[in-house]
Parts: structure tokens; sequence; C-alpha cells
């Protein structure tokens, strides 16, 4: 194991608690950030984060800040956790401070996270060596149980990952594989991008209990929240995936088959997997509606696949249904705000010159800049 390196965790809420906390317990220096003070004040003070379920103790924090030049002074890898929407600006207020050699893993990217990551840095003045990655999906399933512990239902049996540049991506694998085995090498960012599952199962299980989810009502949010209807609906969402997915190019396979890989949950329909996927039981649903789910997934997730399908005339009715009712329920216009084929710099390449935008940064011949 290579307890030599730091790793700073960027994001103090269930996922940053989760990944920080283990990386500490097993033996790594790790410096916290979040920008809100007030919400890490009990870890200011302990330094310590508990953890119960799949792993059990107690991590001992080197710093834990709202100060990201400090947080980041020093670390090998940059696990960035913060939800999508804020990305470009983490990435912004990073980037006078990033050093040569440092790594930048957004977990997850959602869709085109790196892509924007990757601007943003240098659109923040960074000339370093730095690379950008992105995992396909967050490693664990978790929930925060208080300010200072945090509970870890199930690590994913594997999740992939690709580095802009793409020739970093076994390096990348390489350095956290000590810590993390679970991940392994996607082709580019534009295959962890589409295999985007939250995409599939937050916003559309939301949208549809939002009556519930708006009372506050208790409910499992995956075992009771998707019926078999629901479940029919993001089957027909998941089948739009996979078909700008294969018109791209890219592995891809079903969230089906994707829960079979990832936590041993099979079944005849994505329903039952579901059902029968033991990670999800006890996970409660929220209680309102201002949450990620809508305000992260429909713009950062769903709108870049809306927008790349139309762009090559693949027609999405289900996703676009999903997109439109966050809208009417919200009055944001998401298809504005998110993250559309223009913002990742994709307009006007076709399917190979995508591909060398996503390994490179870069189209030869175009000199195409990603524009975030």
């Amino acid at each position: 194991m290579r307890k030599d390196l730091c790793y700073a965790v960027i994001g103090a809420g269930n996922g940053g608690l989760a990944m920080a906390g283990y990386l500490s317990l097993i033996g790594y220096k790790v410096n916290l950030y979040n920008r809100t003070l007030a919400n890490i004040l009990p870890l200011v003070e302990t330094s310590k984060i508990k953890l119960s379920g799949e792993a059990e103790g107690e991590g001992n924090l080197n710093i834990v800040t709202n100060n990201i030049v400090e947080a980041i002074n020093g670390a090998d890898v940059i696990m960035v956790t913060v939800p999508a929407i804020g990305h470009f600006n983490i990435a912004k207020k990073m980037a006078p401070f990033l050093e040569n050699g440092q790594i930048i893993v957004l977990n997850p990217g959602r869709t085109g996270g790196a892509l924007e990551v990757y601007d943003a840095i240098r659109q923040g003045g960074c000339d370093k060596d730095i690379t950008v990655a992105e995992a396909q999906t967050f490693i664990y399933a978790c929930r925060a149980t208080s300010k200072t512990s945090v509970h870890i239902f199930k690590t994913k049996n594997e999740v992939t990952l690709a580095a802009i540049p793409a020739t970093k991506t076994d390096y990348v694998i390489g350095i956290i594989n000590d810590a993390y085995p679970q991940f392994k090498k996607a082709n580019d960012v534009m295959e962890t991008s589409i295999n985007n599952y939250g995409a599939i199962f937050h916003p559309a299980p939301t949208i549809l209990n939002s009556g519930h989810i708006e009372r506050g009502a208790p409910f499992e949010y995956y075992t009771e929240g998707i019926t078999p209807s629901i479940g029919s609906f993001i089957e027909r969402m998941d089948n739009e995936r996979m078909e700008i997915g294969h018109f791209l190019n890219i592995n891809t396979f079903s969230a089906k088959d994707w829960l079979k890989y990832t936590y041993d949950a099979e079944g005849c329909t994505l329903y039952d997997a579901i059902q029968n996927n033991s990670a999800y039981k006890g996970l409660q649903a929220p209680k309102g509606l201002n949450i990620r789910y809508i305000y992260e997934d429909v713009p950062y997730s769903l709108v870049p696949m809306s927008s790349i399908a139309k762009e090559f005339n693949i027609e999405t009715p289900a996703i676009d249904s999903i997109i439109k009712i966050a809208e009417l329920i919200t009055g944001i216009d998401f298809c504005k705000r998110g993250r559309t084929i223009e913002r990742l710099g994709l307009k006007g390449l076709t399917v190979p010159e995508i591909h060398e935008f996503a390994k490179n940064g870069i189209v030869k011949g175009k000199n195409k800049e990603v524009v975030a």
C-alpha cells in the first residue's frame, strides 16, 4: 500500500465524509475541505470521522478546512465529491494554486464533468501539468449519520474511470488503486459520461414520487419508490441512454446489467434487480425536493445526454419528459443552465472527433479548445 500519498477530499457531504473517513482509516494523510465552515465545525474540533456499516472504525484527518489553498497544498490526489453543479466553480477556485503532477478525480463526473473541469482550470490561469479524471459513478452507497459520522451501506464492485488526456488513465488508476482497487479503465471520458447510471436512478424516481417526497413521507427510495411501472419507465430512459452510447461507439450496457456487475443484484427486469439489491435496502427517500437528484442530475446528467442526442437526431422522449417536468415543477430552465453540447465543446464534431476531443482536450486541425 502506498501510504505516503496525501489525498485532498473536496466536499463534506455524504460521499465526502465516507471517502475522507475511509482513506484516513486505512492510513492515508487526508485533508478535508468544505465551502461552508458551519457545516464542518464539529470536524474542525475533533478531526475524526466515525464509519459504520461495510467499513467500521474511526478515521483521523490531517486537516479540516474551508480554505481551498490549505486543503490542496501538497496533495497528490484531489478527490472532488461536490455535486456537479459546483464542478466549474471549484475548479476555477483551485486553478491558481494547483501544483505540477496533481491529479483531480471527479467522484463522479456525471455527464461531461471532466471536460468542463479540464477547461475551467485553464480558464482560471493554470498552466501546470494537471491530470483531470472522472469516475463513472460514486464508489459508495452511503449516508451521513451526523456531522462527524457516516454509514457505508455498500462499496461498488467496479467503477470505471477515465482521464484527460486518456494516456494518463492507467497512471491515475495505478496511483489510486492501492486505496480503491475497484477503479477500472474506460476508453475515454465520453464512456464514463454516457455510462452515468445516476442519470437513470436519480431524477425519474424523485420526480415520479414528488408528492410523497414533498410531504416528507418516509419510504425507502429505491425499493419502495421504484414500483413496477416506474421501473419500466426508467428502463425506457436507459434504452435511450444506450442508443446514444451505441451511436457514439461507446462501450455501454444496461442499468440492469450494471446492477449485476456492481452489486451482484439480478432480476428478469430492472425493477426486479433493484428489489434484489441489498445495497439499496434501508436507503431512505429525501425529505424535500430541494435536492441534488433534481438540481444536479437533471442539468448535469440528463440535459447533456438529451443535447447530444438532438445533435445526431436521436429521439429521447422519456429523458426529455423528466427534464420538462423538472423544469415545470421548479420553474428553472435546466436546458439553458445545464451542460449542453455547446458548453461541452462538442458542437459540430463528428463521432471520431468527439473521441479525439475527449482523449486530448483538443481536435487536431480545428484548434478546438474545450469550452465550458
